[in-house]
């Protein structure tokens, strides 16, 4: 999911409040957000392996393909040649759109996925096209290659058509016979890996609630929520080994501009250290029941932000102001910190989260 950003202007050891804007984002109208419950899942290049429409369709037909490592580029080759008698996805024409996507597990974060292009209209597609991954070989023969195929519909949905899965540690990378095109039955999905089981790496923060920022004031005011974002610990590589990361914040459901605030990108690092507190004001002591503070990471390359990992910070009720949401669906971990964090006014309260896969909450203009 890609997605823009403003400069951010935090200084780089910054351990006071970066009140880099005139005040701190405010939390008016939290619960007369437009953007509420507006959700969009994150695009398909973050999601799991296991992502997509699974049991609609059959699973048939075979993919011929083979793979080689080349040790002078110290590379894995998977030479994808072809599939036939490929489920039909359009059973009245009987046809598919179909592609070919492959990942090293049990780190596919770290790797990436690669794909062939998408043929159009055939249950015997022929693709010729190597899909390379630049990898040690004592690290390959821990490793394990999945090959999938999905058919792609005109809305960018993906309905599986079958896998192949082989253990590389097994291998014998020095039979000839090995490197031969060879056919493979396409086979259902193995039971699926619970998200949370992928290692997004984690992030070490604090929170802090102050009811009552200006003491000694006749006029009751609103409360403070302050976030410290210290560092994130093994964050996952997906551009081979560069990574430049930031996080993002935003006080749900207010998803408007105005909500969001963010720490300065931090390069050349899985484990970033940012040090960078974001407050937001205008929590009455009912808003803390109601609102959730979201969290994400972002690899940002070039014009794109691709998503890391993230955190919902709340009581995880499912609900908000009455409404049944989506977003409102923190582990028990990070309902545990905010309950500190409310018990303990005017305290940091400290914890070492793991990053989670989330659906992402449209930005309101």
């Amino acid at each position: 999911m890609s997605d823009d950003r403003e400069t951010d202007t935090a200084s780089e050891g910054s351990y006071q409040l970066s009140r880099h804007k005139k005040s701190p984002s405010s939390l008016t109208n939290l619960s007369s957000s437009s953007g509420m419950t507006s959700l969009s899942s994150v695009s398909g290049s973050v999601m799991s392996v296991y992502s997509g429409d699974f049991g609609n369709l059959e699973v048939k037909g075979n993919i011929q393909f083979a793979i080689d490592y080349v040790d002078s580029l110290k590379e894995l080759h998977v030479f994808v040649a072809q599939c036939k008698d490929l489920a039909a996805a359009d059973i009245k024409k009987q046809r598919s759109d179909p592609y070919v996507k492959t990942y090293l597990l049990p780190d596919k974060g770290k790797m990436g996925k690669k794909k062939t292009l998408v043929m159009k209209k055939t249950l015997n597609p022929v693709y010729n096209e190597i899909l390379r991954y630049k990898i040690d070989k004592q690290i390959l023969k821990t490793q394990k290659l999945n090959l999938s195929v999905w058919h792609r519909d005109t809305f960018k949905r993906n309905s599986f058509l079958g896998e192949v899965e082989l253990d590389l540690e097994t291998w014998d990378w020095d039979n000839k016979q090995n490197k031969q095109l060879k056919w493979y039955p396409l086979k259902r999905k193995t039971a699926p890996v619970p998200l949370e089981a992928e290692n997004r790496g984690e992030m070490k923060l604090a929170l802090q609630y102050v009811p009552e920022p200006m003491p000694g004031k006749k006029l009751p005011t609103t409360g403070e929520v302050h976030i410290w974002v210290k560092e994130c610990l093994d964050l996952p590589l997906l551009r081979g080994s560069h990574l430049t990361s930031f996080v993002k914040c935003t006080i749900l459901p207010d998803t408007s501009r105005k909500s969001r605030q963010k720490t300065r990108a931090v390069g050349k690092t899985t484990n970033p250290v940012f040090n960078h507190t974001m407050v937001y004001d205008g929590f009455r002591p009912e808003d803390l029941t109601e609102a959730c503070v979201e969290l994400t990471v972002w690899d940002h390359y070039k014009l794109t932000n691709q998503f890391l990992g993230g955190l919902r910070i709340g009581f995880g009720t499912g609900k908000s102001y009455g409404t049944e949401v989506d977003w409102m669906d923190s582990t028990s971990e990070e309902v545990a910190l905010w309950e500190k964090m409310v018990k303990s006014p005017n305290t940091w309260i400290e914890a070492i989260l793991p990053l989670r896969m989330l659906l992402i909450a449209k930005i309101s203009k």
